[in-house]
């Protein structure tokens, strides 16, 4: 089986003076379907970058981004965001919840925008997977930080994507709850065999993941595998 996602030569530089500050600089990488692939790295090294020209949410100076063999930049804005409704989930350090939708609306808007049966059943039976079944018709304003970011992954899972990016999605918890929630996105990574590539700056969350890519000034630095 060919791999899912390929990062070949993949180079993205921003004009900064008179010159050009390269954040990724050449990366070759394979990750195959079903992996669960975590990226480390400081500050600056390139990870968010990363995850964002994988998402097809910003656009490479040279080199490629392939998913199931396919060109990214290729495509139009258009194209790239009918793509990304049913191929992809992200899920934002940040949560990303719209304010004024309840956890089950939240959950329910992607699949809405994809014209799901019985979107409202599903949302509930996904709140029920990250133990939310009885908070989903409480607003993000009166939920917890674990439990916003839990109502996150149910979003990100909703349309069943085959791959799901997630930018540092315990960044903003406490250890304990960050621990939960990841062990919420695991479980839910391997139910449904999806292929997973986390952010993340803390080596206990990196430690989960079936291969670790270190990157340092936009390079690739080393591997490990589990």
């Amino acid at each position: 089986m060919p791999p899912r996602l390929v990062l070949d030569a993949l180079t993205r530089s921003y004009p900064s003076g008179d010159g050009l500050l390269t954040v990724l600089d050449a990366v070759d990488l394979q990750i195959d379907a079903g992996e669960f692939v975590a990226i480390l790295g400081p500050s600056g090294s390139g990870k968010s970058t990363m995850l964002a020209l994988m998402a097809g949410l910003d656009r490479p100076t040279s080199g490629a981004v392939r998913v199931d063999g396919e060109a990214m930049h290729d495509r139009s804005e258009d194209a790239l965001a009918r793509w990304r409704r049913t191929n992809l989930g992200f899920v934002f350090q940040s949560f990303q919840l719209l304010d004024n939708f309840t956890a089950a609306e939240n959950v329910m808007f992607p699949l809405e925008l994809l014209g799901a049966a019985d979107p409202e059943r599903r949302a509930v039976e996904l709140l029920e997977l990250v133990g939310l079944s009885r908070r989903a018709h409480h607003y993000p304003a009166q939920l917890s930080g674990g439990e916003q970011q839990r109502v996150a992954l149910a979003r990100a899972f909703a349309a069943d994507p085959p791959i799901l990016l997630a930018d540092e999605p315990t960044g903003n918890l406490d250890s304990a709850t960050g621990r939960q929630v990841l062990d919420v996105l695991i479980a839910l990574h391997k139910e449904r065999n999806t292929t997973v590539v986390l952010v993340t700056h803390d080596p206990a969350v990196g430690a989960r993941a079936d291969r670790r890519i270190f990157l340092k000034d936009g390079r690739i630095e080393r591997e490990e595998r589990s």
